[in-house]
This record gives C-alpha cells, sequence and structure tokens, in this order.
C-alpha cells in the first residue's frame, strides 16, 4: 500500500471520501512524506484545503501512537542493547519537527530508559542547553547514565562547533556527579550522527 493509499485511509475518518484523494495528495505535495506530515503542527495541515479540525487531530494521534510504539521499543530492555530501536525511536520522535528539539533520556543502572525529557525546544537552527539543568534533573530522577538527543531541522545530522561545545560541557559536569553519557545522537532527515561513533565523546 502507498504512502498516498494509506493516508486515504486514514482521512476517510474525517474527509469525506470524493476529496480523500485530492486532500492525501496535496498534504504529501506540501509536506513531503507521511513524516512531514505528522511532524507538522496543527495550523500548518489547517492551511491545506480540506483538512478540518477532525482531520488534524487523526494525523496528531497518528504521530503520538508511531512515537509510543517506538519508545515502548526501547523501553523493553536495556538500551545499550537495543540500539537500532533507540535511532529508530530518536527519527520518529525529532527528524521530522520544523524546529530544533534538546532531548535527554535518563537510564537506570541497568542502562533501562526511566524518562524521555524535553530539555530544550529552540528556532529552526538553535535550542539553547544549559548543562546544569541536565545534570540537576539526572539527579532529581536518580540516573545513572544518559543519552543526549536532538535534531537539525536541516535535515543534516552532522555536529556544529556549539553541539560538541554543549556536549562536552555536559559530560565534564557529569562526572562530577559520577554521571555517564553514554552518547549524543543528532537526528536528521539525512540519517543520523553519533558522537560516540565519530569519536567526539
Amino acid at each position: 500500500m502507498s504512502d498516498h493509499d494509506l493516508l486515504c485511509l486514514l482521512l476517510g475518518r474525517s474527509v469525506s471520501a470524493p476529496i480523500a484523494g485530492r486532500v492525501a495528495a496535496d498534504l504529501l505535495g506540501q509536506f513531503g512524506d507521511l513524516g512531514g506530515i505528522a511532524a507538522a503542527d496543527g495550523p500548518e495541515l489547517g492551511r491545506v484545503d480540506g483538512v478540518g479540525a477532525a482531520a488534524i487531530m487523526d494525523l496528531k494521534l497518528l504521530r503520538q501512537l508511531s512515537v509510543r510504539l517506538a519508545r515502548s521499543a526501547v523501553c523493553a530492555r536495556p538500551v545499550l542493547s537495543s540500539w537500532h530501536a533507540l535511532l529508530d525511536y530518536a527519527r520518529i520522535a525529532l527528524a521530522h519537527l520544523p524546529r530544533e528539539q534538546f532531548r535527554a533520556l535518563f537510564l537506570d543502572r541497568r542502562n533501562i530508559l526511566m524518562r524521555d525529557e524535553l530539555v530544550a525546544d529552540g528556532s529552526v537552527d538553535h535550542a539553547p542547553v544549559y548543562p546544569r539543568e541536565v545534570i540537576r534533573r539526572a539527579l532529581e530522577l536518580s540516573a545513572s547514565a544518559l543519552i543526549l538527543v536532538h535534531n537539525h531541522p536541516s535535515g543534516d545530522p552532522t555536529p556544529s562547533q556549539a553541539d560538541i561545545t554543549v556536549t562536552r560541557q555536559i559530560i565534564e559536569a557529569a562526572k562530577v556527579f559520577g554521571l555517564h553519557v553514554h552518547d549524543h545522537v543528532i537526528v536528521g532527515r539525512e540519517g543520523t550522527a553519533s558522537f560516540r561513533t565519530l569519536g567526539l565523546i
């Protein structure tokens, strides 16, 4: 089943049948693919002719379901032994977002995911991150380790100098409290970049 046909079936609940095909085509034309549609905010979706409040709700529910299914796969076992599931989750949650979002995954002593929390919500090319706040939250949760994750709306996951600097600051702050930073993963539509794999951690 094509993305267009799947989208038509989904929209069939909230868009009249005669125009569902056209609306699905317009959405794909506007946002590129299902990921782009799911990540778009309500006002953006509402600008597509034929997309009303009910259709927007269905599309937002689709995104939430996708993210939660991916997260459940990550939570099922230690993160470091289910790395591909973690990357899938990060891509589904972040790859198509129009603004930069920085998240911290807090892990327990067995490296099981305890919490996935938003650290900073930013602009198209920057999200302000304060290392002390990341570490403070890790201590509040009694976490033993963390993985940093953020997206590049440009699509290119290559770390910037600012990304490298803030990561090193967080690692140094974490060491003081015996916390381990396993990795920093950057997500873009073109793929993912791991600081550990790149030798930056």
